[in-house]
């Protein structure tokens, strides 16, 4: 790992002398076609890349950083600052038709380090194109768009990494395409990829947990079972209501059989999502919303603990209040919203009494946000959760402030 960190300086510290030897005209950021409406399926590319003169290969990242204060039943661990991620993008067009992306991020310092994405894209037709390597599972809307500084939450939701795996990618193939008619446009996706393993269900959580696959890093070179993940995904935009996407994800997850002996019978897990956004006319509002459901075949032998269905998801509001100049930013804008979520664990019954399990969580989050440039937002988060156990006892809580920025760069 030193020495592995030491060669990323070495080469950071090459590149930025031979930037400094360069001409700054050539460094340019790569423009977006902003006459196409963009959809969540293409948030893998719609970031701002600097290009280096005419040399194939464009670079990027964003960086992300907090302080905060939290206490829960009373007790807290003081003041912490942290640095949430490193990220870097890589990408080349290696022929008119035929790109690469590669997004490497750096987690909690460099706690965890993981590719989340490292693909070829060949087009041959708007409705037919190939997509091969480490590919994000479009599973909910989150999955896919997850930058930092596109959003006005310092934390990310809940239903999205502690229900549904956050940035969840596998190695595989698929294909994609994107149909425009007038103010509409319709997308598709579908891959084949590694998956699941039983972790989902054996795991330091004590519940089922789908987040807990993400600690297997031998599924970027073999699959657990052999049986590959599906996930897919329709999407369709109009540019004065906005986007709804359904997806869906399923696979078997247990090690049913080894070297040709019955181990145990085929179980899978499946997981569908309904993801929405969009802007309100005149006032600007900004609403963004996804809800999942998942459903884990348990085997009998485990306890009531471990859920067979789970159910959750957020809504966000932003409403822009300020836009002018300030403190010298032309285009700056001040934010104010508002992220509610819920997540329940476990959706079953007890077997004895017939009683509901409730093992859930709810979570308001109110914010102030300021944009000084639209690719850098600085960020004041309120976080309030109330959780209750599996017996439905007075919740837990847990309230705080946080702040912090994210931007690209």
């Amino acid at each position: 790992m030193k020495k592995t960190l030491l060669l990323i300086l070495l080469s950071t510290a090459a590149s930025l002398d031979a930037l400094a030897q360069i001409d700054p005209v050539l460094l340019r950021r790569v423009s977006k076609d902003s006459t196409r409406t963009q959809l969540n399926m293409d948030a893998v590319y719609n970031r701002p890349f600097l290009q280096l003169g005419k040399l194939p290969v464009s670079l990027g990242g964003y960086v992300e950083a907090n302080y905060q204060y939290l206490q829960e039943n009373g007790v807290s661990e003081g003041h912490q600052f942290q640095m949430r991620r490193l990220t870097l993008f890589v990408a080349s067009t290696i022929y008119k038709r035929i790109k690469f992306l590669s997004e490497i991020e750096f987690e909690d310092g460099t706690k965890e380090i993981n590719i989340e994405f490292a693909s070829v894209d060949i087009e041959i037709a708007p409705l037919l194109n190939l997509r091969g390597g480490v590919v994000m599972n479009p599973i909910g809307a989150f999955n896919q768009n997850h930058d930092g500084p596109k959003w006005e939450f310092i934390d990310r939701p809940v239903s999205a990494t502690q229900m549904l795996p956050a940035t969840w990618s596998n190695v595989g193939f698929g294909v994609f395409g994107k149909k425009y008619t007038d103010n509409w446009v319709y997308a598709y996706e579908a891959y084949l990829t590694n998956g699941f393993d039983d972790k989902i269900i054996d795991n330091s959580e004590n519940k089922t947990f789908l987040p807990a696959s993400k600690e297997n890093r031998d599924r970027f070179e073999e699959s657990f079972n052999g049986i590959p993940l599906v996930t897919g995904k329709v999407a369709v935009k109009n540019k004065q209501i906005g986007e709804l996407g359904l997806s869906y994800m399923g696979g078997v997850y247990n090690k049913f059989e080894d070297d040709g002996l019955t181990l145990d019978k085929k179980r899978r897990v499946t997981a569908c999502a309904v993801d929405f956004n969009t802007i309100l006319p005149r006032v600007g509002t900004q609403i963004t919303g996804e809800w999942a459901w998942v459903k884990v075949d348990v085997p009998d032998t485990y306890t009531e603990q471990y859920g067979s269905r789970q159910q959750g998801g957020f809504v966000d509001i932003v409403q822009p209040v300020l836009k002018k100049p300030m403190f010298g930013f032309e285009k700056a804008v001040l934010n104010v919203a508002l992220r509610g979520e819920y997540v329940d664990w476990n959706r079953d019954h007890f077997k004895s009494t017939g009683g509901r399990i409730a093992d859930e969580v709810f979570s308001l989050v109110p914010a102030v946000s300021w944009r000084p440039v639209a690719q850098t937002v600085i960020r004041l988060n309120y976080r309030y959760n109330w959780q209750k156990d599996l017996l439905g006892n007075p919740p837990s809580r847990l309230a705080g402030f946080q702040f912090g920025f994210s931007t690209y760069f």
